[in-house]
């Protein structure tokens, strides 16, 4: 197949789990189709366009400005969020430059399928109905649960209004789509009955298990969270973790140590290391697995999100046993307690974090069976082959 990929940005460097996703997908798919790659380019030289031919066999980039959240370019989008239809994890990534080099592509090229990989670029591709839509998450409940979670009735005002208009916005596009793939059965199954779609296909979250299964023994100790601290989820669930539940860890294990993996912390989760020395925030690191062959736990303390966390399986893949919460493990094929502890408040999460812990048999046998959930059934190669039958089963000619 003649394939075009439209994404809000390129795939290198890889931090976020959405672009381990696409591009572990779209490394074994580029071996048998051609892939057209459409996205934008913030850092000009960099190893983005470089690295593409890993993945894709024509590139096309453009640059575009999506203010840092903490400028004041990123205020006046929120200032604008009050009142533009769309919401403004949509319009920050609507460009005219891109609408137009889109549609060129599509009327010259004549491809056999065209993915919009999350619901960003939507706005910026011509007829939605020849697209079939790729959704990581579901983003309304991302939203939704960042409103439950506000902290003061203005930031809970703000969110609901943002809620509202994903909900209208993600309904719309994917109503229009050809057809719709999201990453788990639950979500699938949310946006069949939340926008009224006849049948959403699913694919399953994967992971190299070959590159994270250890190649010695390490000595194990403390808990690690994995993930980018740019994130509001991932941020708020950290503040939850060491406001309110690693107190509770400290009263019986008082040196416990947590590593926070992931690039750009804010300046919040920054202040934790400075007020704690058994605190550790790295920042970006060139590989995550030696943090993860070096905990004793992984802990997941998410209570917004949507989709599936790659995290927890790249966890299990590096034999770490896994402590998360019920939306933290959402949609992933788990069997608690025997291979991911699950809980989802304080006291509980507290006490599956310390009964790992203090108990290194138990550690062991927790990460065993997880390495062979994972090492059985979610190898990238399987899954992108799922993908590619779900594109030629809607493929445009």
């Amino acid at each position: 197949m003649k394939i075009l990929w439209v994404k809000s940005d390129l795939l290198h460097p890889t931090t976020k789990g959405g672009h381990i996703r696409t591009l572990e997908m779209l490394k074994r798919m580029h071996q048998r189709h051609e892939i057209h790659y459409a996205g934008y380019e913030n850092n000009p030289g960099g190893e983005g366009p470089r690295r593409s031919g890993e993945y894709c066999s024509k590139l096309y980039h453009l640059p575009h400005l999506t203010p840092p959240r903490t400028s004041p370019a990123f205020a006046a989008q929120l200032l604008k969020g009050l009142f533009s239809k769309l919401p403004v994890a949509i319009f920050r990534y609507q460009s005219e430059a891109m609408s137009r080099l889109l549609a060129e592509l599509i009327e010259k090229e004549n491809f056999d399928s065209i993915v919009c990989d999350f619901i960003t670029p939507a706005p910026n591709l011509p007829d939605l109905s020849r697209c079939v839509v790729f959704q990581h998450n579901v983003e309304t409940m991302i939203w939704r649960r960042h409103a439950e979670n506000a902290r003061g009735a203005l930031e809970k005002f703000y969110l609901q209004l943002q809620a509202e208009r994903m909900l209208r916005y993600e309904k719309e596009v994917c109503r229009d789509a050809r057809h719709v793939i999201a990453v788990s059965k639950e979500d699938a199954r949310q946006m069949e009955e939340m926008f009224g779609l006849p049948a959403v296909s699913d694919i399953p979250t994967g992971v190299d298990v070959e590159t994270f299964t250890p190649r010695t023994e390490t000595t194990r100790g403390g808990m690690v969270f994995v993930g980018s601290m740019d994130w509001l989820p991932n941020i708020d669930g950290m503040r939850w973790f060491c406001e309110e539940i690693l107190p509770l860890i400290r009263r019986e294990l008082p040196d416990s140590k947590v590593s926070i993996v992931g690039r750009l912390p804010t300046r919040e989760i920054k202040a934790f290391a400075e007020r704690d020395p058994l605190i550790e925030v790295t920042g970006t690191v060139d590989d995550v697995k030696p943090y993860l062959w070096n905990a004793a736990v992984s802990i997941v303390p998410l209570r917004i999100g949507g989709g599936t966390r790659m995290k927890i399986y790249e966890a299990m893949a590096a034999k770490v046993p896994v402590v998360s919460t019920t939306i933290g493990a959402e949609g992933l094929a788990i069997t608690p307690p025997s291979d991911c502890r699950i809980a989802d408040d304080p006291a509980g999460f507290a006490a599956q974090c310390i009964e790992l812990l203090k108990n290194a048999s138990l550690q062991q046998q927790q990460a065993e069976a997880a390495w062979q959930l994972v090492s059985d059934n979610f190898g990238w190669d399987r899954i992108a082959r799922r993908f590619e039958a779900i594109l030629e089963e809607h493929r445009l000619r």
